[in-house]
């Protein structure tokens, strides 16, 4: 069994500004460089027969390259928040290229996503931090923006779970037209 996602890998000027963000937050676990990606959709455990099949699926995906910018931060959770992220401003190609990785996806008989897609860059997850820390994190951080920057492939990556945070591996890289 492997466990898989699809994403779009960010230049290490980007990771870097990402990273310059971090800190403030008693308890945040924040992601390091080496983790910041834009999920286009979480796959999860599959055999070694429907990974070839997402392999395939994903290969056969024709899109345009386009650029990114990120912009502003936020918080998954609510009252009880959980994570901490860096937004992406609204850009269509990124749907675009979101959707049919999605459509491919399904047509190999994979679940659909039952979440919305809200694009997005993990910085920490969070375990019971004060608001007060939070509010101020989110508040610092407000005018953040990276880019924009150029997406020429997105990434089917493994990721292997070990008690300091995921270990994500490139497994195959796909090129956007041109």
């Amino acid at each position: 069994m492997i466990r898989l996602f699809v994403a779009i890998d960010l230049p290490r000027s980007v990771r870097e500004s990402l990273v310059a963000l971090q800190g403030g937050v008693p308890g945040a676990r924040w992601s390091g460089s080496e983790q910041m990606h834009l999920t286009l959709r979480f796959i999860g455990e599959v055999d070694e027969t429907v990974a070839h099949d997402v392999d395939d699926a994903l290969a056969a995906i024709r899109a345009p390259s386009f650029d990114l910018e990120l912009s502003g931060v936020g918080e998954f959770g609510g009252r009880n928040p959980r994570a901490l992220w860096a937004g992406v401003k609204t850009n269509e190609a990124l749907l675009h290229l979101q959707r049919k990785t999605e459509t491919a996806l399904q047509r190999i008989g994979l679940e659909p996503e039952q979440r919305k897609f809200s694009p997005h860059i993990t910085l920490a997850r969070l375990k019971s931090p004060p608001r007060d820390k939070i509010v101020q994190f989110l508040t610092h951080a407000a005018l953040f923006s990276a880019g924009p920057f150029p997406v020429n492939s997105f990434v089917l990556f493994s990721s292997n779970p070990t008690p300091n945070g995921s270990i994500y591996n490139p497994e195959r890289v796909y090129r956007l037209n041109a």
